[in-house]
């Protein structure tokens, strides 16, 4: 019977419902499209030339990333599709002529999605873990939503300003007017018509989760808590069905897998694995000063990143060694969380 309760803990764990429900969100927000109405709205807005689209897809990531808890879902699901749509109206693919648009825009995609990721404690479904794995090292660490944001905008702001511009000129994409993608763009938008109810709900949701997470510390509810209530007022206003909930096979995969990972890490800790791991190395490390530690860690933390297939079993398996470690060693607490 423990041994039966220990290995079901993980599924009663509030972040692991946090990941099951950006899924849901996320899938909710392709299918109302209300998603692709934003993006293609931020392409109509800024992307006259190449550099613009880049820039396009910055704000697009930017307003979606705090509301798609998932970036699997909003790049693979929102953004991919309306880049590549938009590389190819250009003239440009992977097979003819990528360097004329479409190398830089997908690559500069692909790293606007992991920009925005980071910033938002809610810009990832894994997120939530390291805020959870800091909280339990019990040196008085309180991470909200807005704590979160308070860390990340100046450096998450910057890298989006900085990070289409310094792509530009590294890639030189040859062509440099878009207002082709532009207009495809304007034309998609006004193939979409009207506002549906659907997007009017989804963006009325949208808000709510918004003001939801920021005021955490006003009603006390928890980041996962917040998302269900968000999946449930789509459930009860008809935006999603009950079948589309259930048929969320990536929603339901998460939960699987990643409960069984936390349980795992809960377990680890439990019996002095974590304390043992950072006991055995702080002695290891000692010497070189808390700063270059941490410094140190974190590119370990960073290009073992290699050796996993997925940034959420990446996070579970190693973020709570490598956290209490550098604690132990003297590390800021606060620092090793944004570094990791």
């Amino acid at each position: 019977k423990e041994s039966f309760t220990a290995a079901m803990s993980g599924y009663g764990n509030t972040t692991v419902w946090l990941v099951v429900a950006a899924f849901l969100i996320a899938g909710a927000m392709i299918r109302t499209g209300l998603g692709r109405r934003i993006a293609l709205g931020c392409v109509v807005k800024f992307g006259k030339t190449t550099l613009g689209l880049g820039y396009a897809t910055a704000v697009a990531e930017f307003i979606l990333g705090p509301a798609i808890p998932s970036n699997t879902a909003r790049g693979g699901g929102v953004m991919a599709p309306i880049v590549n749509s938009l590389a190819r109206t250009l003239g440009s693919s992977p097979e003819d002529q990528p360097k004329r648009a479409g190398e830089y825009l997908m690559l500069n995609g692909a790293h606007i999605n992991l920009i925005t990721a980071a910033m938002f404690l809610t810009g990832m479904a894994a997120n939530g873990l390291v805020a959870e794995a800091a909280v339990g090292l019990g040196k008085g660490i309180e991470f909200g939503w807005m704590t979160w944001l308070k860390g990340s905008i100046v450096p998450g702001l910057a890298s989006l300003l900085l990070l289409p511009w310094f792509l530009f000129k590294l890639l030189k994409p040859e062509l440099q007017d878009a207002k082709a993608a532009q207009n495809k763009a304007k034309e998609q938008l006004s193939e979409m018509g009207a506002w549906t109810r659907g997007e009017k709900i989804m963006l009325g949701v949208f808000v709510l989760l918004l003001v939801l997470w920021a005021s955490g510390k006003v009603h006390g509810m928890h980041t996962g808590v917040v998302a269900l209530v968000g999946v449930l007022v789509l459930l009860l206003t008809g935006t999603e069905k009950w079948e589309d909930i259930t048929g969320n096979k990536e929603a339901w995969d998460a939960m699987i897998w990643l409960g069984g990972m936390v349980c795992m890490a809960g377990l680890l800790k439990e019996h002095g694995f974590i304390a043992w791991f950072a006991n055995t190395m702080e002695g290891k490390v000692s010497g070189m000063g808390a700063l270059a530690t941490a410094l140190a860690l974190a590119l370990v933390y960073f290009y073992s990143m290699y050796s996993f297939s997925m940034l959420t079993g990446h996070i579970t398996a190693m973020v709570a060694a490598f956290l209490a470690l550098a604690i132990a060693a003297g590390a800021p607490p606060m620092l090793m969380v944004a570094l990791l």
